[in-house]
């Protein structure tokens, strides 16, 4: 067989042909419509997609006919009233289209296209899968049928008595009927007999014809010339021969339709899962899993797992913070800060080069409110988060594998799951396959697929330091505004228009709001930039199947946004006021710009006031969002759409058309929400306890936002098939290993409870209060710096500082003015280090010695979804074997009976000869 050349995309839609590569038609067409590709190949097809008049039945999901459904819709614009100058691509794009529905007909797909009602130049093409064409694919896509019903018994449990309960947070088991529980084994034509017999209408529910179809779109070819083929529904969406293709709602979401055959899924979704009203109601998976594929199942699966695991969190949480709230007036050190005669009298240093002395116990409602979280109680709830998360994680293995059971996912990744179109237009080169032992092709040799995951991995790290550079240069820039402000504002001189700002905006302010919408802009400037490299990069490397792909790019556009949505966050928690100096030899950026220190509170208290804005702002303005920007944009097109004023109802694929496409990234993004908000509870959480509780509140709202968007405002999501959650589940446990040391070290480096604790245990009594007590910490952990000591370069003409003031305190442990070692770490400071270090140590060690054990004692398959597998596997293997001797049978029995014959008459004729 020869070699032929498929086209996949192009970056010129009409006149590139470059070569893309070579493969063999068996690898993108099932072997028994080779013959029909063949014929394609030959000659060109003449078959015309049939227009037929509207039925002025709104409610229908068949042709005309009744009889036949539709399994995926077409749209086009009939563009003959275009100008002049634009007929040539018209035509080229009419002929390609009547090219792609030709093949499609050859193909076995029957085609039927009726005219828009609103719109006369939209032109929707129904497609039907037929029952020969269905039992094919179903063997091509491996989807599972059942084969025997499930015989396994449900062991009664003591969650049972709490029925009375908990029916009343389930969905109606009365509209929601659980499917007939069965096992399953990947569809054979040739033994169709041994599965359970169903009618043809039922037997391939309309999600798997919608598989079928797709599968089928994406490698018809539309235009062939010589041995270039170019095949696909991608191409042909983006470069304008179709307006859109999706698969149908079958009906609409807040009426049932009058067609009595149809399910009325999406009514039954949006009113038991979709509306708020179902906010305290469990999820109906399987139905979710039914009418939008496994793939949208798994994730609405994880997402209320997580959401359930989240109220454990949330009560202990919720305890450490009232816990804080309730010592905050009883805090030895915070009484010291707020006492007049301890606090009051203690001068602070200027924390600027343009500011002044301050009082200490101006900071007696910060440390007040830093009391409720920087406690004990943080670091029992921290130690508990961490094992929480572990918890989390394995338990949610066992229930994804019991999902993967009853769904049927259980070998799609090994088996059934396959290649990509993309990935087999680029098919040249032969290798022999390590399991098979075949000769197959492949897009690349090994040296080649090397060379572009270098490439990948270099540009994801380019951009990613690009990112950070972008950081650096925020806090640069902050430094920067904040030392001209600060003159500017205080003397305005020449500029005279910031006269009428002075009492009204302060540099930190002006600072902070143009410092932040700055880095907005940076952030969505290369978000934008980065998705597009990011997919590019993914397509480059041609992943074989669709989970590869969505796998390869969840890694990249996850570690930029890690990147990018926890860059400052860390740089308060880590890096913000730690390598400051001493007032007398402050740190300089570039030799200019003073290093920031934290504020008078502590950084603690300031990245808890981070944590709580971005969660709390982020959570509403995401929920706003998902719920504003699809109705206006759906409103918005569907005013632009029906244009003319008949007051026809219009047809179920016409107001699917007038709602938003899902994109490929759609999902995507869903999960990436979750996964930054699971970041922001486990790898900060020591100090923001109330983190799991705002992420709960969030995620009962989120469950029910995706889901009214999904079945109100968006076209039906072309089903798909998942095992897992792919890539999201390595990331996951990566977040939770980082948890443990970025919480230990957010404890012993940003929180002052070390220090606390070795004052209580070392200094105390050594301070001479006798027994051990906190009082007197305040006083211990300030150093005194001598005002004359000020360098130079800190001293400007801008600010005027009193002269009466000779010593003032600053946060550190040095040695004091006129000691041997002045302005150096004291032995104070030393103690803490070590006990720092120690604490980092004893608590991942133990925290990692946690999880270990966890994961080891909880297996990640649970007996009873291990015995059923095994029944499972039992059953096909005694069925399919039942069925193989009978097929065996079926073939011999004539030659057996020839035999016989043959025999009997060699008998006859010895008898004859022996008589004579």
């Amino acid at each position: 067989m020869d070699d032929n050349i498929l086209e996949m995309e192009s970056d010129n839609e009409d006149f590139d042909d470059s070569k893309l590569g070579m493969i063999h038609e068996e690898v993108v067409y099932p072997e028994e419509f080779l013959p029909t590709y063949y014929a394609i190949k030959a000659e060109v097809p003449a078959n015309k997609t049939n227009l037929v008049d509207y039925n002025n039945q709104p409610d229908s999901l068949f042709f005309n006919d009744g009889v036949r459904s539709v399994d995926f819709i077409l749209v086009y614009e009939d563009e003959e009233t275009k100008p002049l100058d634009k007929k040539c691509t018209v035509k080229r794009r009419k002929k390609r289209r009547e090219y792609f529905e030709s093949c499609l007909m050859q193909m076995g797909l029957e085609l039927e296209a009726t005219q828009s009602v609103h719109k006369d130049n939209l032109v929707y093409v129904k497609v039907h899968v037929p029952w020969e064409v269905q039992c094919t694919y179903a063997e091509v896509l491996h989807i599972k049928i059942p084969i025997a019903f499930n015989d396994h018994t449900v062991q009664y449990s003591i969650g049972n008595l709490f029925d009375c309960i908990t029916k009343h947070f389930k969905p109606n088991e009365k509209l929601i009927k659980k499917e007939a529980d069965c096992y399953t084994a990947p569809y054979q034509k040739e033994r169709h007999g041994c599965f359970l017999k169903m009618d043809k209408e039922k037997y391939f529910t309309p999600s798997m014809r919608s598989r079928m179809a797709n599968f089928i779109l994406c490698r018809a070819p539309y235009e062939i010339r010589g041995n270039v083929k170019k095949f696909g529904i991608t191409k042909l969406l983006r470069s304008g021969v179709y307006k859109a293709a999706y698969p149908l709602h079958d009906c609409r979401f807040n009426v049932k339709s009058t067609v009595e055959s149809c399910p009325n899924e999406r009514y039954l979704l949006y009113k038991e899962w979709a509306h708020p009203k179902n906010f305290y109601k469990t999820q109906p998976l399987d139905l979710i899993r039914k009418y939008y594929g496994e793939k949208i199942g798994i994730y609405f699966a994880w997402l209320g797992f997580y959401t359930k695991m989240l109220a454990f969190a949330s009560v202990v949480g919720l305890a450490c913070f009232f816990y804080g709230y309730h010592i905050q007036e009883k805090s030895t050190w915070s009484k010291e800060v707020c006492d007049p005669d301890i606090g009051g009298k203690i001068v602070m240093c200027p924390q600027c080069d343009l500011c002044n002395y301050w009082i200490l116990n101006s900071t007696c409602d910060t440390s007040k409110t830093l009391t409720i979280f920087d406690h004990f109680g943080t670091l029992v709830f921290a130690v508990f988060m961490a094992v929480w998360v572990t918890v989390f994680l394995e338990f949610w293995k066992r229930y994804q594998s019991q999902l993967e059971f009853e769904w049927d996912t259980v070998e799609f990744l090994e088996q059934q799951e396959p290649s990509r179109p993309e990935y087999d237009a680029e098919c040249v080169h032969d290798r022999i396959n390590s399991v098979t032992g075949v000769k197959e092709k492949v897009p690349f040799t090994f040296c080649g697929r090397c060379f572009r995951i270098s490439i990948g991995i270099g540009t994801v790290l380019f951009w990613i330091m690009l990112i950070v550079a972008s950081v650096v240069a925020i806090i640069i820039y902050r430094l920067a505004v904040f030392f001209s402000l600060s003159i500017t504002l205080k003397n305005p001189g020449n500029f005279t228009t910031l006269e009428p700002l002075k009492d009204y905006v302060t540099p930190q302010m002006a600072t902070s709001v143009t410092a932040g919408l700055i880095n907005f802009v940076v952030i969505m400037i290369l978000n934008t930039l980065y998705e597009r490299v990011a997919i590019w990069i993914t397509d480059y490397e041609i992943p074989r199947t669709r989970t590869d792909y969505e796998n390869s790019l969840t890694l990249k556009m996850f570690l930029f946004q890690f990147v990018n949505y926890y860059s400052s966050c860390f740089y308060i928690a880590f890096v913000k006021g730690k390598i400051v100096g001493h007032p007398g030899q402050p740190v300089y950026i570039l030799g200019k710009y003073r290093n920031e220190e934290c504020d008078p509170g502590g950084c603690l208290i300031e990245l808890t006031t981070q944590l709580a804005i971005i969660m709390g702002g982020k959570a509403i303005w995401n929920n706003i969002q998902e719920v504003l920007l699809p109705w206006l944009k759906n409103l918005i097109f569907r005013y632009c759409t029906r244009a003319s004023d008949k007051k026809v109802e219009p047809p179920r694929w016409e107001q699917d058309f007038e709602l938003q496409p899902f994109t490929k990234l759609g999902l995507f993004y869903e999960y990436l929400e979750m996964v930054i908000q699971f970041g922001f509870v486990t790898l900060f959480v020591a100090s923001f306890p109330l983190a799991p509780f705002l992420a709960l509140v969030n995620n009962i709202i989120e469950i029910r936002v995706d889901a009214w968007k999904m079945t109100t405002q968006f076209q039906r999501i072309l089903p798909e098939k998942a095992q897992d959650i792919g890539a999201w589940q390595p990331i996951l446990q990566s977040i939770a290993i980082l948890a443990v040391a970025t919480n230990a070290m957010l404890i012993a480096f940003t929180s002052d409870i070390i220090p606390r604790l070795v004052y209580y245990w070392s200094f105390s009594v050594e301070e001479g209060y006798g027994n051990h007590t906190m009082s007197g910490f305040i006083n211990s952990s300030l150093s005194y710096f001598n005002t004359s000591n000020f360098s130079p370069a800190t001293v400007t003409d801008a600010v005027e500082r009193p002269r009466d003031i000779t010593i003032c305190r600053y946060r550190d442990f040095r040695f004091p003015p006129g000691h041997p070692r002045q302005y150096q770490y004291n032995m104070h400071y030393w103690h803490v280090i070590a006990a720092k270090m120690a604490f980092i140590i004893v608590v991942e060690h133990v925290a990692y010695l946690t999880k270990f054990i966890l994961a080891s004692v909880i297996p990640d398959v649970s007996y009873t979804t291990r015995e059923q597998l095994k029944r499972e596997k039992y059953l096909t293997q005694v069925i399919l074997h039942e069925v193989n001797l009978n097929l065996v049978s079926k073939r011999l029995k004539p030659a057996v009976h020839d035999m016989s014959s043959h025999m009997a008459r060699n008998i006859d004729n010895e008898l004859e000869l022996s008589e004579y």
